[in-house]
């Protein structure tokens, strides 16, 4: 199949872009210089992540099409915490010249067939050389003429739930950095798995507003960092459960820690009017109460979860 290098950007950009279904709300999809995308309320809700080789994903661990799946859900569950519909992603991709055409391919596979879950299209986008691989993200969404749902409405009162799974991830990463003598059972091959591939619950976000959230974000950087967000946009402190906050099945003792500090698995946490009942997917962890700030067990929290500039 060849090199990058030897097919040239051209022949990439046209090898890559033939294999993107379009339609939906992509009106001009790739192959001019721009795209174009309908925005049916007026407004465009929009994001934008960067993964990086050796720090979002490692070659030895993942293949291309799992790499394109990650990418392109953590962007997508981005726009599902702000109460949108993910409409279509705009890609940068930075690669060196000698990777294998096959492997650039089978990574936008992957990002097509994450868009296909919530009915999102790839765009378009652009294609440089670099000594190592950068993936660049840009996903925009649809409100359908509703108001976004944002990190400050929380009140005191509020329950505060999450939805989908908290520290699977970091459990899969922790296995990954520390691999045993044997093989992996299979419980520990899809905590792994959860790492390589998160699966956001993307219903989550329609849920949410059917229960009349006040806040709602994406859990990305860990649970108490993340609810550390809303409580300080909100102006209120958030009173979390540790016994109440699902666990991975992590034979080990730090699977609480990774429940409530490790990143990556993209679920859910929002909150909710007192009065509200969230079905059996979603669980209630805490409470909002006035003041600032998180607790856990009654005992305030300090930084914790994932930052790119703290060690």
């Amino acid at each position: 199949m060849g090199t990058i290098g030897e097919l040239g950007e051209f022949g990439l950009i046209g090898r890559l872009t033939g294999r993107l279904p379009q339609g939906g709300d992509v009106r001009l999809g790739p192959g001019d210089d721009a795209a174009v995308i309908a925005a049916p309320d007026g407004r465009v809700v929009a994001t934008t992540d960067l993964l990086g080789e050796g720090r979002h994903f490692r070659l030895d661990w993942s293949g291309p099409y799992d790499i394109g799946r990650k990418a392109a859900a953590q962007n997508l569950a981005d726009v599902v915490a702000m109460g949108a519909r993910p409409t279509a992603l705009l890609i940068g991709l930075a690669l060196p010249a000698a990777t294998d055409v096959g492997w650039a391919e089978r990574l936008y596979d992957g990002l097509a067939d994450e868009c296909a879950v919530v009915g999102a299209s790839v765009a378009g986008g652009d294609v440089v050389s670099a000594p190592e691989i950068t993936i660049a993200v840009t996903a925009l969404g649809d409100l359908g003429g509703r108001p976004p749902l944002t990190r400050s409405g929380a009140r005191p009162g509020d329950l505060v739930a999450v939805r989908g799974a908290l520290g699977h991830s970091a459990a899969g990463l922790h296995l990954l950095q520390n691999p045993g003598p044997g093989a992996r059972t299979a419980a520990e091959q899809r905590l792994v798995q959860a790492h390589l591939r998160p699966v956001p619950p993307y219903e989550a976000g329609a849920e949410a507003r059917e229960l009349g959230a006040t806040a709602l974000l994406d859990v990305s950087d860990g649970l108490l960092q993340d609810l550390g967000h809303i409580a300080a946009a909100s102006g209120v402190r958030i009173e979390v459960d540790s016994a109440a906050v699902p666990a991975p099945p992590f034979p080990g003792p730090e699977r609480r820690r990774f429940a409530l500090t490790g990143g990556e698995d993209h679920a859910f946490a929002g909150t909710f009017p007192a009065t509200a009942v969230p079905p059996p997917s979603w669980t209630v962890v805490g409470k909002v109460r006035e003041g600032r700030g998180v607790t856990l067990d009654g005992a305030v929290q300090g930084p914790g979860g994932w930052d790119h500039f703290r060690e």
